[in-house]
C-alpha cells in the first residue's frame, strides 16, 4: 500500500474513532439525564424502594468468595484476551505467515488425514480448549460448593430487581451492594448469561467454524455456517462489552473492596487485592503481546510440522 493510502487510512479510522467516541458521551449524558429525570417521579421512586436491587442471602447459601473462584476469575479473563486477540487475527484476513500440520503419529491419532491450519486459527484452537477447560472446572466447582446460588435466578424478582439497579446506576446514584454477602440483580443476570448462554454460544459456533468439524454427517449442517458466522463475532463482542462494563463498575463502585474481594478473598479496603489486580493487568498486557503466531511457532513446532511463508513481496512506490 503506497504511504498516501496509508495516511489516509489512518486517517479515516482516527475520524471515525473520534465520531463514535463523541457519539458515545452524547449518548451517556442524555441517558444519565433521562434516568435522573425518571428519579424524581413519585412512581419510580416507589418501584425503586419496593425492589432495591438484589435479593437476600438464601440459607444455608455460600458468604465470601473462595479463593478458587479468584484464581478462576483471573484465568478465564487471562484466556478470553488470548481468543479476542488471536480472534482479531483472524478477522483481519491477513495472510498467515506460517502454516501448521498436527503430527498424526502422535497423540491423538485420527483416521483421517490431518488439515493444515493457518498458525493463527491453530493458535486461536488452543486457546479455546484451556478456556474451555477452564471453564468446565468452574462449572463443576459452582455447583460442588454451592457458588451457583450467587449467579443463577431462583426467582422472578430478579428482573424487576436488576430494572431497579440499573435505573440507579445510569443516574449515577450506586445501589446499596455488598459483593462479599450477594451480587445485584443486574449482575446475578449478567453473570448467568455470560456463563450459561455466552459462552456456550461462543463455544459451539467456534467449533462449528473451525476446521474440526465434521464435513460430512449430519453435523455438517447444525448449525449452519452462516448461523455460526453470524453469531461468533457478536458474541465476541459482547464479551468484550461486558468486560469493559464491568470493571467500569469495579472501580468506581468501591475499588478496593472489590478488588479485595475478586482477586484476594478478603472483605477489606486495603490494597492487597490492588496489588494482586495491577500485577494481574501486566500479565494480561505480556499474554497479549506474546500471542502473536510467529512468537510460538517453536511451540506449534513440538506437536506438528510448521512451514514459514515468505514474507510478502514489498510494493515500493516508484520514484518520480
Amino acid at each position: 500500500m503506497p504511504p498516501d493510502s496509508r495516511s489516509l487510512l489512518a486517517g479515516l479510522t482516527w475520524k471515525r474513532f473520534l465520531i463514535g467516541a463523541g457519539g458515545a458521551l452524547v449518548l451517556l449524558v442524555l441517558v444519565v439525564a433521562a434516568a435522573r429525570g425518571l428519579r424524581t417521579l413519585p412512581g419510580v421512586q416507589a418501584f425503586i424502594e419496593t425492589y432495591p436491587g438484589h435479593r437476600e442471602l438464601a440459607p444455608g447459601g455460600p458468604v465470601g468468595i473462595p479463593a478458587w473462584l479468584g484464581w478462576q476469575h483471573f484465568l478465564n479473563v487471562f484466556f478470553l484476551v488470548l481468543l479476542v486477540r488471536t480472534g482479531l487475527i483472524i478477522r483481519s484476513k491477513q495472510r498467515p505467515p506460517a502454516f501448521w500440520t498436527r503430527d498424526n503419529s502422535r497423540f491423538p491419532r485420527t483416521k483421517g488425514t490431518p488439515r493444515r491450519l493457518g498458525i493463527s486459527v491453530w493458535l486461536h484452537l488452543v486457546v479455546d480448549v484451556f478456556w474451555v477447560l477452564n471453564g468446565v472446572v468452574y462449572v463443576v466447582l459452582l455447583f460442588a460448593t454451592g457458588q451457583w446460588l450467587r449467579v443463577v435466578p431462583t426467582s422472578w424478582d430478579v428482573v424487576p430487581n436488576a430494572i431497579s439497579v440499573v435505573l440507579q446506576y445510569a443516574s449515577l446514584e450506586w445501589p446499596v451492594e455488598h459483593a462479599w454477602l450477594y451480587y445485584n440483580d443486574a449482575q446475578v443476570l449478567s453473570y448467568f448469561a455470560v456463563v450459561f448462554i455466552a459462552s456456550p454460544i461462543a463455544i459451539v459456533t467456534g467449533l462449528r467454524l473451525s476446521p474440526v468439524w465434521p464435513r460430512e454427517g449430519r453435523l455438517t449442517s447444525l448449525p449452519s455456517e452462516r448461523t455460526a458466522r453470524a453469531l461468533h463475532f457478536p458474541t465476541m463482542l459482547f464479551f468484550v462489552l461486558f468486560t469493559f462494563v464491568h470493571v467500569v463498575l469495579v472501580l468506581t463502585t468501591g475499588a478496593l473492596r472489590n478488588l479485595n474481594a475478586m482477586y484476594a478473598s478478603r472483605d477489606a479496603d486495603d490494597w492487597v487485592g490492588f496489588a494482586v489486580f495491577a500485577v494481574s493487568v501486566v500479565v494480561l498486557v505480556a499474554g497479549w503481546l506474546i500471542a502473536r503466531p510467529l512468537v510460538l511457532a517453536p511451540v506449534a513446532e513440538r506437536f506438528g510440522s510448521l512451514r514459514r511463508m515468505p514474507p510478502p513481496p514489498r510494493r515500493d512506490t516508484p520514484a518520480n
